[in-house]
């Protein structure tokens, strides 16, 4: 057996670190963010030098679960924006509605930065809160708000329906999230439909 190429142990590296953010999103859910190094490695399968050596600590491991979270939130409304134009209708708002919950199911991570920010990221240092606030007003709420036209609380509440069902998901340990009926219920916020 040959010795591992530096390639191969950057994609290990790579892996490594996905494992340990992805266990920590879903740890924060399961301790409401009271969770240990030795936990997310236990749950990752990894010894706890493995994680320590990514992670000294569990605020860093917080803030890097976020900042990942943020980047692909950040980058799934950006791309959707560009591809739908600056004329956006109900079916388009809708397919977002559904891309949001899908990325949710599909990354705890991105789904850790809307619960948190619904709580005000009340879980971080005071410093780190309000640059996360900053950032996911800057970045999600406010572009989130021109795809949809509205200026009023209607985002808060479609927002509220779309993290309160994925939150089920999460924390009932659900088998799948249902994308089309949530998206829907979601839109009623913004349509204002009964």
């Amino acid at each position: 057996m040959s010795p591992r190429t530096k390639e191969q142990n950057e994609l290990i590296r790579i892996q490594r670190r996905e494992q340990i953010l992805n266990v920590a999103a879903l740890s924060y859910f399961r301790t409401g963010g009271s969770f240990d190094i030795r936990d997310v490695a236990r749950e990752a399968k990894l010894g706890y030098g493995t994680v320590y050596h990514y992670y000294p600590n569990r605020h860093l491991l917080v803030e890097d679960v976020l900042c990942r979270g943020f980047e692909r939130c950040e980058q799934v409304i950006t791309e959707w924006a560009n591809n739908n134009g600056s004329h956006q209708d109900d079916r388009q708002v809708l397919a977002y509605c559904k891309a949001l919950l899908q990325l949710w199911q599909s990354d705890a991570c991105t789904y850790l930065v809307y619960k948190m920010a619904a709580e005000h990221y009340t879980g971080l240092p005071e410093k780190d809160r309000y640059h996360a606030k900053k950032r996911f007003m800057e970045q999600l709420y406010v572009p989130l708000q021109l795809i949809t036209q509205c200026e009023d609380d209607s985002v808060d509440h479609m927002l509220a329906v779309l993290i309160g069902c994925c939150g089920l998901y999460y924390y009932a340990g659900n088998s799948e999230l249902d994308v089309d009926r949530i998206a829907h219920l979601a839109m009623q916020a913004i349509t204002k439909e009964s």
